[in-house]
């Protein structure tokens, strides 16, 4: 069986989460704590993971570190049909460019504003927030006419950009006047098999 090294609190460990769940794909959760902003890790760990950060996700002898390397690797073993992770080159590309939304605008905004304000980590709060809104406001230019971030279908790259923009509120970031945002999150949490975490509702908004 899959197991999961995260953090419930951890929107990049839900994640995996999150995809494992609408994949129907069962698992092992395996908490690792935090103190003081910084994981708590062991010798074993480090061995997992040599940047010492969640998740991480053994598949037998296999393993593997970071939020989208598990979900690229998730969609690819566990959807056949190709769906969650388009194989052709250019719907591959636009998944992976909503990726790097994920990684740098949402990570240095809505990821950093959420650190500052809910765990009490050192950063700029304002300049956190106003990378926030770029990050929304990219993704409002698409969500506005476009149900999904980059195709017909939910992929992967909804489910990397959707928790730190449905956590956006604990950063104290608004995403009310965004209203294909605010949409998009009620139809993530409409698919089959959602799961939330604290601070995201387990059930849909409709």
């Amino acid at each position: 069986m899959l197991k999961l090294y995260d953090r419930e609190l951890s929107g990049n460990a839900y994640k995996a989460r999150l995809l494992l769940a609408l994949l129907d794909v069962p698992y092992q959760r395996i908490p690792v704590a935090m103190k003081e902003g910084r994981n708590l890790v062991d010798s074993a760990y480090a061995g997992l993971n040599p940047r010492g950060q969640i998740p991480t996700l053994v598949d037998g002898e296999d393993v593997l570190w970071g939020s989208t390397a598990i979900l690229c690797y998730l969609a690819l073993r566990h959807d056949p049909a190709g769906s969650w992770l388009p194989r052709d080159p250019l719907p591959m590309g636009r998944v992976m460019q909503w990726l790097e939304l994920a990684q740098n605008e949402i990570l240095g905004g809505l990821f950093r504003a959420r650190g500052i304000v809910k765990f009490g980590l050192p950063g700029d709060l304002p300049a956190a927030q106003a990378t926030a809104v770029s990050a929304l406001e990219v993704l409002e230019s698409r969500l506005r006419g476009d149900r999904w971030l980059a195709g017909p279908e939910p992929t992967i790259a909804d489910i990397a950009c959707f928790p730190y923009v449905a956590l956006a509120w604990e950063g104290g970031v608004e995403i009310a006047s965004y209203a294909g945002v605010r949409r998009w999150v009620g139809d993530v949490q409409s698919l089959p098999g959602f799961v939330g975490m604290p601070g995201i509702e387990g059930q849909s908004v409709g």
